[in-house]
Parts: structure tokens; C-alpha cells; sequence
């Protein structure tokens, strides 16, 4: 999805706009012809994913080391780490958007940058409730102050506070400069967040599916794996809503300063009229 710098549309008029043609929008929403079709492909993939992830692949009968004998809990694997691979793949798109914002100060970068940022968080949260379940099975807990957990704890935190600072600002071009240089400073918990299990003593397992080696195969492997792509169409189907509903709004607020502006203005003109006209009368 490329982000859209050229000339908005107004508030209210038709989908059929120079502007709006390009998208072919629901003057009642942000939907369009080709997201109502990728919506589709989604809603049928996580069908199709369910199907192979609770019913057709196998549970888990301890031959597979990385996974320990969870049994039929081994199914919140399928869940669990596509989500998390696509909240890393989430700030990643705000990161790179907004360093692009700093590099081209255009505002399409910086609506993508919050778009995805939205997203990733809860992708997190997702990411964490499941790793939760999964610490109750196979740690008997549904919290540890791991190494993983807790920099992925933190991960949320950061980008929970990206989007306060975005709504903490209210002059468009230093937000988007101060949330891009959050950006990058929260994207840096990423890496931390992957390799912590190397780099610390940690209860988590080591990765699963890494450098072309997976300690897993058959149905296990392709729930897996087919869970990855499900999940990135889901991603792309709330991007392309986010980043759309972020262009509203920036034209909404962009609307809403001009009309201050202007209002502020006709005050200005009033006040200096009006004693000159009161002199006028009294002469």
C-alpha cells in the first residue's frame, strides 16, 4: 500500500471524486471494492486455518523437543507465533515509515507509520494473552517474568505510549516528527524481544522454525506456516482501514485548524473595527 500525498478530498463528497477514485471508497466507510475482496480471502483463510489448526494436524506426542509434550495444547502454537511474527513485522512498518517521514516530511509515511503502529499493538496484546495460555500449560503459570515475556511486555508499553504522544500533540508536522523518533526508539525492543532467549537464561523455547531447519514437520509445520500467511492478510486487511480511517482524520483535523484560524481572524478584524467605529459615531 502506497501512502496517498496528493491533494484530499473533502469531507462529504462523492466516492466518485478525482481524489477518491483511486481507492473507489463507500461514502459510508473507509471499505473499497478490493478490500471487501481481500476481507474475503481473510475470512476464508482463517476458516481454512481453523479447520487444519484445531482438527486435522495432530497434537503433540513428545517426539518434537521444541514443544515438550503439550499434547492437544500444542494447537496454541498455531496462534501464537504467527501473531507474534506479525507484531514484529507491525512496528517494523511503523519504524521504516517513519524514518522515511524524517527523510521525505511527507505525511502518507507518518499516517502509515501510526496505521501500523495501531495494529502492531494489538497483535502484542494478542501475543501476549496467548503466551500466556501457553505458560499455564507448559509452566504451570500464567505469568513469569522471563526474559522474552518481559521485553515483550515492554514492546507494548512503548508503542501503548507511541500512540499517547501521538494524541498528546496537536501541531500535525511535530507530531509526526517526535512519533517517528519514538518509532525508531520502540522498534529497537524488537531485536531484544527476538534474541533474548540466546542472550539470557530464559524458560521460553529456543525458535521453532529458523535458518531452514524447523524442529517440526508435517501437518505441525503447515498449520504453522499457514497460520503466517492468515495472519499477514489479516494485517494487510486492518492496514488498509487504519491507514484510510488516518487520512480522514488528518483531513477532519486539517479542516477543523483552518476553521479555528479563520475564526480566530474574523474576531481579530471585529475587535479592530469596532472602536474605530465608535469613534466615527461619536464625531
Amino acid at each position: 500500500m502506497t501512502p496517498d500525498t496528493s491533494t484530499p478530498r473533502q469531507a462529504g463528497s462523492p466516492a466518485s471524486s478525482p481524489s477518491a477514485g483511486r481507492w473507489r471508497l463507500d461514502p459510508a466507510g473507509t471499505a473499497s471494492v478490493g478490500s471487501r475482496v481481500l476481507g474475503l480471502v481473510t475470512l476464508v483463510g482463517i476458516a481454512a486455518f481453523l479447520l487444519v489448526a484445531l482438527v486435522a494436524s495432530p497434537p503433540d506426542s513428545g517426539r518434537d523437543a521444541s514443544i515438550n509434550q503439550m499434547g492437544e495444547a500444542v494447537r496454541i502454537m498455531y496462534l501464537h507465533v504467527p501473531v507474534a511474527i506479525v507484531c514484529f513485522l507491525a512496528f517494523f512498518v511503523t519504524a521504516a515509515s517513519g524514518a522515511m517521514y524524517l527523510w521525505r516530511k511527507s505525511e502518507g509515511w507518518d499516517l502509515l507509520a501510526a496505521a501500523s503502529a495501531e495494529v502492531g499493538v494489538v497483535f502484542t496484546a494478542l501475543t501476549l494473552a496467548t503466551g500466556s495460555i501457553w505458560g499455564r500449560f507448559a509452566w504451570g503459570a500464567w505469568w513469569v517474568w522471563d526474559a522474552r515475556l518481559t521485553t515483550t511486555a515492554l514492546l507494548l508499553i512503548l508503542f501503548l505510549g507511541y500512540l499517547a504522544l501521538r494524541r498528546a500533540i496537536t501541531d500535525p508536522v511535530a507530531r509526526a516528527k517526535r512519533a517517528a523518533i519514538a518509532g525508531l526508539i520502540g522498534f529497537a525492543d524488537v531485536p531484544i524481544v527476538h534474541y533474548s532467549v540466546d542472550w539470557w537464561r530464559s524458560l521460553h523455547q529456543k525458535a521453532t522454525i529458523t535458518r531452514f531447519n524447523p524442529t517440526i514437520d508435517g501437518l505441525k509445520l503447515f498449520a504453522l506456516m499457514f497460520g503466517m500467511v492468515v495472519f499477514l492478510l489479516v494485517y494487510a486487511w486492518l492496514m488498509v482501514h487504519r491507514f484510510r480511517l488516518q487520512y480522514v482524520q488528518a483531513r477532519a483535523e486539517e479542516r477543523g485548524l483552518d476553521a479555528a484560524i479563520a475564526e480566530r481572524r474574523a474576531e481579530g478584524s471585529s475587535g479592530v473595527a469596532s472602536p474605530l467605529a465608535g469613534t466615527g459615531a461619536a464625531r
